[in-house]
């Protein structure tokens, strides 16, 4: 009878081992899946495959993201994970962790996927630029007719006033998309220069540490340029300057690359100066940068 119980134990333990062993397996199996980016916020990215509407990829530090290349698809081009925007068609090659959550070891794409994704984010980017100058427009003509109707009593101004206050505070940490903006800083560029001038460093320094304070930040860096020039030309010069701030803040911030949205090359978009004169050009060679917290965080922390 002893003999039989040992043999009955060691076999309960053998099955047990077969089955952890299984499990390891399954969490380091290999998956393959294709979408469309729908969201991009920090290490996570959404996707939409041909049988989930949402499935959310873990980004990390070793995750590698590359273009593919030629008639074949048989080169592969490092990019950077900034690439990974919304509208854009990936493949995605990882494994199942403990968590059941799909953990990216590879992302790749197609070179003209990225080109119209880009394209979509610009038109979809110009749209919102047009909402919001309607938008302020209509608020200016609102304000007027508040003030003349306010200049009836001396109540009616204070109530005026609190509310042009109130006014200012949310265009200075107003709402952009999903994001919060807690922080703005902008770099100005020489005529045709992309390098980042030092003197902006300790303001880039500072806004980093105010950065690494906020529960699920993100990092947006625009660049711009003036419409002096040819579009192609200026389309590059706003690149160059957007990239050689990110540069600046990963390298010497230490900001981590999970914390960055994909940089824009806004062109000759959105000019803020009178391009004809030279005071006006220098405003529009700029690079725009923002502190953002997603609204999901921000609620989420809140009710804590």
């Amino acid at each position: 009878m002893r003999g039989h119980r040992s043999i009955r134990t060691v076999a309960i333990a053998l099955v047990l081992v077969v089955v952890g062993a299984s499990n390891r397996a399954a969490f380091c199996e290999s998956v393959k899946v294709e979408g469309l980016i729908k969201a991009r916020s920090g290490d996570t990215m959404t996707l939409q495959t041909s049988s989930q509407a949402e499935l959310v990829i873990l980004l990390t530090d070793t995750t590698r993201v590359a273009q593919v290349q030629g008639v074949f698809k048989a080169r592969r081009k490092d990019m950077s994970m900034a690439a990974l925007i919304p509208g854009l068609a990936v493949k995605v090659e990882g494994s199942y962790d403990e968590s059941h959550k799909l953990v990216a070891s590879s992302v790749s794409f197609k070179g003209n996927d990225l080109e119209e994704a880009e394209a979509i984010q610009a038109g979809l980017h110009e749209t919102k630029v047009q909402n919001q100058q309607q938008s302020e427009e209509l608020k200016a003509q609102n304000e007027a007719l508040q003030k003349q109707q306010a200049q009836l009593t001396e109540q009616e101004q204070k109530v005026a006033a609190n509310k042009a206050a109130i006014d200012a505070a949310i265009a200075r940490f107003g709402q952009m998309d999903d994001y919060y903006i807690f922080d703005e800083l902008t770099v100005y560029f020489a005529n045709g220069k992309t390098n980042v001038d030092p003197k902006y460093n300790p303001q880039l320094m500072t806004l980093t540490q105010k950065a690494a304070s906020i529960e699920g930040y993100m990092i947006q860096v625009e660049g711009y340029a003036s419409s002096v020039g040819s579009v192609s030309l200026n389309q590059k010069l706003s690149h160059d300057r957007a990239a050689n701030v990110i540069t600046v803040l990963l390298q010497q911030g230490h900001v981590p690359l999970t914390r960055m949205l994909a940089p824009g090359a806004m062109g000759e978009s959105n000019q803020v100066g009178n391009d004809k004169t030279a005071e006006g050009q220098a405003e529009n060679r700029r690079v725009v940068i923002r502190v953002l917290q997603n609204k999901g965080v921000a609620g989420s922390v809140s009710g804590k």
